[in-house]
């Protein structure tokens, strides 16, 4: 029991000393804003995409899939910002403002790159174009995912129709559309992370190895914005504060404190691969 005490005290000691002394507060800073900067980007980019494949509806879809995970105080003002952007009308899908948007909206992927290499301790020796590629790859690859989710949404409750209609008896075992839309994007933010954690930084890691991080990330996610939504409720003065800018600092904040528990899984999956390896090197 003490063994284990003093090796959890060693990991996450060395996890969060390297997240204080290598700029790991002013990383998640970055890596908030550029999320943030990414965001409207990547779903115009995504829009655009879905109704140059035909799926019509793919807006309010793509908008429960962000938001649906985050706290109700902090997503309903943006996601309704979101929302209005999504539906203006847009020419023909390969205009330079959509290439303009996947690119920036890539720019959220590097710096995503950027924070785990600095959390994982590597170098990056891959060419800047080696990169970039990679970047606009994820995006598009997480653009045709959400594309997929969509049309499977809006074709699941018509199946759970049909299905109630033959075989009546199925019916107290169907869930809502909103359940589902929850279950889904929490699925989608587990896959991101593994794809995030396993590709994007320098190096190779086992699955295994990126396991404890993404453990942390998602319960530490869950508890940061659930007392990050409270403190809204109860305490908070940002509307009064900043009027108009509110919900984009609330969003900024919020983004913030999920950056840091993300970079900090990172650290986490370092401290602790630093320490297994010491211990194997250890004789007897």
């Amino acid at each position: 029991m003490i063994r284990q005490v003093v090796a959890t005290k060693r990991v996450l000691g060395d996890a969060l000393g390297h997240f204080n002394n290598d700029d790991g507060w002013a990383m998640a800073s970055h890596l908030a804003l550029s999320a943030l900067l990414a965001l409207f980007p990547f779903l115009i980019f995504a829009t655009s995409l879905a109704s140059f494949l035909g799926a019509k509806a793919f807006a309010d879809t793509a908008v429960h899939l962000v938001f649906d995970t985050w706290p109700e105080e902090i997503a309903s003002p943006i996601a309704y910002e979101v929302t209005s952007v999504l539906t203006v009308q847009r020419g023909d899908f390969l205009t330079i403002g959509v290439i303009i948007a996947a690119f920036f909206a890539s720019n959220g992927i590097e710096a995503l790159r950027v924070s785990l290499n600095r959390a994982y301790r590597v170098s990056e020796t891959r060419s800047i174009f080696t990169l970039r590629l990679q970047s606009l790859a994820f995006v598009f690859i997480a653009t045709v995912g959400f594309v997929i989710v969509s049309a499977l949404l809006v074709v699941a409750p018509l199946i759970g129709d049909l299905a109630q209609e033959h075989v009546p008896w199925l019916e107290p075992y169907m869930g809502t559309i909103t359940i589902w839309r929850f279950i889904v994007a929490s699925l989608v933010i587990v896959i991101g992370l593994v794809a995030v954690h396993f590709w994007l930084p320098a190096g190779k890691r086992r699955f295994v190895d990126i396991v404890p991080g993404i453990i942390f990330t998602l319960i530490g996610w869950v508890i940061g914005s659930t007392a990050f939504a409270n403190y809204l409720s109860q305490f908070s003065s940002y509307a009064t504060t900043y009027a108009g800018l509110a919900s984009i600092m609330i969003a900024l904040v919020f983004l913030y404190i999920v950056s840091v528990i993300f970079i900090m899984g990172g650290e986490l999956n370092a401290a602790m691969k630093r320490y297994f390896e010491a211990r194997a090197r250890v004789p007897g």
